[in-house]
């Protein structure tokens, strides 16, 4: 029975390090930093606050009350339901098989998300609206992970969980040592979560790294998706990231989910 979850271990853990470890290619990365770095110098201070402070307050009325309305947008009884059946399969038989069922409906999830954000974001672009759309896209995220935990029997509504859901993104969005260590904060959390040990989280302080690592990755696209026309450019990019959150997530969602699993059977 361990045998197949340590291999599906080795197989994320492969994966987990080509993301940690993934460098940019130095053609592109020399024709596209100097172009970022020119427009990033034109965008005012005044701006990159307003932008974080969208982001946090994005965060808050999403945390607060948004998940009601998020949870309008797909079945979560169903997938709660799915995600029992896999699971009792699992339980039964720990299969390459059997796995793959739970990993099927993730996969669902996440292309249709990064499809709706690019409507949301290429939409918005043309209409010449930038800040307005921060809750509105951070909603099309958190519908994201959500999805995603329910796919691997998580919920989202505890402090911890939502502390978890942020330090995915931050994962997700960041590179290098950041991300590394955002990596290792993220398997610490899980661990201390699902075998009930004391767990001290500041969500607060989490929703201001989170917005200042989210509007780092978004400053440069939508300060362009603030002008009309050119601002179609925001749904590529809101695609990109959605793409890159959602594939993120699933892996430690799974990882989390597999060493649960090991842990159980000893």
């Amino acid at each position: 029975m361990n045998r197949e979850l340590k291999k599906q271990l080795k197989r994320i853990d492969k994966k987990e390090k080509r993301i940690l470890n993934k460098k940019k290619k130095p053609i592109l990365k020399a024709k596209a930093d100097p172009v970022m770095h020119r427009i990033q110098q034109k965008i005012p201070e005044k701006l990159k606050s307003t932008l974080e402070s969208a982001f946090y307050k994005g965060f808050q009325l999403v945390f607060e009350k948004g998940h009601i309305y998020i949870e309008k947008t797909y079945n979560k009884d169903r997938l709660q339901l799915e995600y029992d059946l896999n699971n009792y399969l699992v339980d039964k038989n720990i299969s390459k098989r059997n796995i793959k069922k739970l990993d099927k409906q993730a996969k669902i999830s996440k292309r249709l998300n990064s499809g709706i954000s690019v409507l949301e974001g290429g939409v918005l672009g043309i209409l010449g609206i930038g800040l307005p759309d921060i809750p509105l896209f951070i909603s099309v995220i958190m519908k994201t992970i959500y999805e995603l935990a329910l796919n691997y029997g998580y919920s989202y509504e505890t402090e911890e969980e939502k502390v978890y859901i942020l330090l995915l993104i931050c994962g997700a969005m960041s590179n290098g040592e950041r991300q590394r260590k955002f990596n290792e904060e993220i398997d610490k959390l899980g661990n201390l979560i699902d075998s009930n040990g004391h767990v001290e989280t500041d969500l607060k302080k989490q929703m201001t790294t989170t917005s200042n690592i989210l509007s780092e990755a978004m400053l440069t696209a939508k300060f362009i998706q603030g002008i009309p026309i050119v601002g179609v450019v925001g749904g590529v990019v809101n695609y990109s990231i959605i793409k890159k959150i959602g594939k993120y997530s699933s892996l430690k969602y799974k990882k989390r989910y597999l060493i649960k699993k090991l842990n159980a059977q000893h």
